[in-house]
């Protein structure tokens, strides 16, 4: 495995594995039973959806601090709803009740197996790979941490893909960009993260068990600001690549 895909063929959603010249198909998924094909699928044949849908969306904030500020003594968690997940191209809407969304370019852990109780140098084999996130929040919405479920929970305030890389290493230097309109307006590296992939897998399982397809957000830099209707947001992950989704009206 490599580029794991997720996608709509007709009436079907199948998983494959990304190729230049279109998608493989296979049997089963990545999570249970995975079998290639002889069929191969060009790209103008598919419409690529959210790599996963999970039974929940972890997030860990301020995960990228500068090594001056203090840094917290355990990851900071919170959770997002699996209706707020949408795939690459999906709208992320706008609520009625406000005008802007924020943009947070984030690297997500898909979770490959059953984990709890996880040790931070088993982790690795929990992980299947990696993916691009929007952890997009209504700020204006958030006024303090007893909100931030509402702020970062609405339908769409999610999206994932547009592939799982499972030969990603985080551990390198790879930028994680956002860009509204083509402009861009976020850059942090995954090498700069407080906590690891592994760390928080290990982290996290000791709260709650992690089940295969669940995500893990490992946290946004700053520089985080507003995307309204009309504007494209875009999160780029060198290694993984373009996550596009347009900002329209709810």
């Amino acid at each position: 495995m490599a580029k794991v895909i997720r996608f709509r063929h007709g009436d079907d959603i199948a998983y494959g594995v990304a190729e230049m010249e279109g998608v493989t198909l296979y049997e089963g998924s990545p999570f249970v039973v995975w079998e290639p094909t002889e069929v191969t699928l060009g790209w103008d044949e598919i419409r690529v959806l959210s790599p996963v849908l999970p039974t929940k969306v972890v997030g860990v904030g301020g995960n990228h601090v500068d090594p001056e500020d203090h840094q917290p003594v355990d990851p900071y968690l919170f959770l997002k709803p699996t209706t707020s997940v949408v795939g690459p191209g999906a709208g992320v809407a706008v609520p009625p009740m406000t005008s802007a969304v924020s943009y947070e370019a984030e690297l997500a852990v898909i979770i490959g197996r059953i984990a709890r109780y996880v040790r931070v140098e088993d982790a690795g084999s929990y992980i299947l790979g990696y993916t691009a996130a929007n952890d997009v929040t209504a700020l204006d919405l958030m006024g303090g941490p007893e909100h931030l479920t509402r702020a970062k929970g609405f339908d769409s305030f999610c999206p994932l893909g547009p592939m799982i890389e499972t030969e990603f290493d985080p551990l390198e230097q790879h930028p994680v960009e956002c860009l509204i309109d083509d402009d861009l307006r976020q850059t942090a590296f995954t090498s700069e993260m407080v906590y690891g992939p592994g760390e928080l897998v290990s982290y996290v399982s000791s709260v709650m068990t992690l089940l295969p397809g669940d995500v893990i957000l490992t946290g946004t830099t700053n520089g985080g600001g507003p995307a309204y209707p009309g504007e494209i947001m875009e999160v780029r992950i060198e290694g993984i690549g373009a996550l596009v989704n347009p900002v329209v009206r709810g």
